[in-house]
């Protein structure tokens, strides 16, 4: 009897560490947590101020074109902006982009009013931003909050286009290295040229712009042949473009991603009908974050270090027109010469990077 007392106690020892060591498990599992970090990109549509440049064609944006009171319509959009900026990534981030790419700007000073917002004021972003070429004075910059982002190195560069033998004059791409809290990472911000004159004809300059990113690529991996890079922008290109998949070699699906490859979620989301635009009558995805193959996760679920999991857009019903010929577009800020009081005629993407604390 008491042989079956002690083998009956022993069982049940065995079943409470068992127990314990299960629970234990379940509860370190449960307990996982991570760092989340948004990186954004945003075609502010137009951002111009309302200060006649004489060194650009300034006076062709809708900005300058306005009747009445400009100041009052700039200083609107950028709250408007502003306020947009401070919502994407929020509510799994618990903040704005750490790091956001935009374009559409016309200098510096314009970004410096729209980090100092009430939106977005207390995160602390600075930017980078050069001038660049383009016949229409918009540039391409990052903006970063100081906090998650330390930038060791920024370079401009012009992707030489020429048509019919005449310099195509258009935005310069830009590369952005630095720091994520501890790991080294490479930001591409472009805004490639675009389908003026036609899709067809226009398809040249933006694989030529594509080309430029190669060579940029080429540039860090020399240095760096692991790299951690972000290549994001308006490509004035969907997903499926020559542009991106036969020039920049961008791959859909993860499970073709190899070591010097570059995917992009985007496809996929394009292939389901999402978008980011709409123009004469048809949708497209042309703006879109991709990332080379040490940002991504192929199902291993090793988070150990800054991984992609999940690329979205960021496209709220308030971001949306509800009526008129732009009914389900993004709504946008300017129409015919005139100001509509929307935000972008693009809505922004973003992605989350994360990894284990």
């Amino acid at each position: 009897m008491q042989n079956k007392i002690k083998k009956m106690n022993k069982y049940l020892a065995l079943i409470l560490v068992l127990s314990i060591s299960i629970f234990t498990s379940f509860s370190q599992k449960k307990e996982k947590k991570y760092s989340i970090r948004t990186l954004a990109f945003y075609n502010l549509e137009n951002l111009f101020d309302t200060i006649n440049d004489v060194t650009k064609n300034d006076e062709a944006s809708p900005m300058m074109e306005l009747k009445g009171n400009k100041s009052k319509v700039y200083w609107d959009k950028i709250d408007k902006l502003a306020s947009v900026i401070a919502q994407i990534g929020e509510e799994t981030a618990k903040t704005s982009p750490a790091i956001l790419g935009v374009s559409e700007v016309e200098n510096i000073a314009v970004l410096e009013d729209l980090v100092k917002s009430k939106h977005i004021k207390k995160k602390n972003y600075g930017i980078i931003h050069y001038e660049s070429p383009d016949k229409r004075g918009i540039d391409v910059a990052l903006l970063y909050q100081k906090r998650y982002f330390k930038p060791i190195f920024h370079q401009s560069f012009n992707p030489n286009i020429y048509r019919n033998n005449r310099k195509v004059y258009t935005r310069d791409q830009l590369l952005v290295s630095g720091y994520l809290d501890d790991e080294l990472i490479h930001i591409i911000v472009n805004h490639w040229p675009s389908r003026s004159g036609g899709e067809m004809k226009s398809r040249p300059s933006r694989e030529k712009a594509a080309y430029q990113n190669t060579k940029i690529i080429e540039q860090v991996r020399d240095k760096e042949p692991n790299a951690k890079i972000v290549v994001m922008g308006d490509f004035n290109d969907d997903p499926i473009n020559t542009s991106l998949k036969k020039v920049l070699k961008a791959k859909g699906k993860k499970k073709d991603i190899n070591e010097n490859d570059i995917y992009n979620p985007y496809e996929e989301m394009f292939r389901k009908g999402f978008n980011t635009l709409g123009y004469r009558d048809n949708i497209n995805l042309f703006d879109q974050i991709l990332i080379t193959a040490p940002l991504l996760d192929k199902g291993e679920k090793d988070f150990s270090s800054y991984k992609m999991y999940k690329a979205m857009v960021f496209n709220k019903r308030f971001l949306t027109n509800k009526r008129g010929r732009y009914k389900g577009y993004p709504f946008r800020s300017f129409s015919f010469g005139s100001y509509t009081g929307g935000y972008s005629d693009h809505y922004p993407v973003y992605i989350y990077l994360i990894k284990e604390k």
